[in-house]
């Protein structure tokens, strides 16, 4: 990662641009860049801004806020609570889905990539977007939390009528920043399976989703 180019798709570019000048975002590039060098991170080096390069930012239309990568082999592809094709759904995923069969009556496919909704306008976004093999929140308060927050705060501004899901905790504090007069805020526990059965099962946040976008005659997101 070079901490004076944003190798990122080009309208996130244009709002992020001034990122790699700040100090944090330097300090954040040179502790990434040692980090892949002698260390196995995940996802690879060229999926670390997938989530943007397949969700410009004028086509976002719903936001979902991960926390960390999965730090296990093979699962990280850039995009919160997706894993890589042929590899087993986690449980929050498996929890995901299993809403979205209850809530909108379809069962989705049994592919956790995801990237068939960020092409539609869902940007999967995790606050941290690195990690260490097997050391969950190994890259947390390195920069990438102020690099995001950026994003999200930029989207907030600039955009109106998107959607935000914000899950658990960690990603309702991280959305105290969303203008709530602009946009839809959705909020339920984490899909963990240590909290999805205290309100995220039942949540409907994918109908409300696309309730909300057909409001604004917006095309809605297929969850399948």
């Amino acid at each position: 990662m070079n901490s004076r180019v944003l190798n990122i798709e080009a309208s996130w570019n244009n709002v992020l641009e001034s990122e790699p000048d700040q100090l944090y975002f330097k300090d954040l590039a040179s502790f990434v860049k040692s980090e892949y060098l002698h260390r196995t991170v995940y996802p690879a080096s060229q999926e670390i801004f997938r989530a943007f390069d397949l969700c410009p930012f004028d086509e976002v239309k719903v936001v979902i806020l991960g926390q960390d990568p999965y730090h296990g082999a093979g699962q990280a592809n850039g995009l919160a609570f997706a894993v890589h094709t042929g590899i087993p759904l986690p449980p929050s995923l498996k929890n995901i889905f299993k809403e979205i069969e209850s809530d909108v009556g379809i069962l989705p496919l049994q592919d956790g990539d995801l990237s068939r909704w960020a092409r539609q306008g869902v940007l999967l976004l995790n606050a941290t977007l690195t990690v260490q093999a097997g050391s969950p929140g190994s890259h947390q308060k390195k920069g990438w939390e102020q690099f995001t927050d950026k994003a999200i705060r930029e989207l907030s501004d600039k955009r109106e009528g998107i959607v935000f899901m914000l899950w658990g905790n960690y990603a309702r504090e991280k959305g105290k920043i969303i203008d709530r007069n602009k946009h839809c805020v959705l909020e339920a526990p984490h899909p963990s399976p240590f909290s999805a059965h205290t309100g995220f099962l039942g949540c409907k946040h994918f109908s409300l989703t696309n309730i909300y976008l057909k409001k604004q005659d917006k095309s809605e997101i297929d969850w399948s």
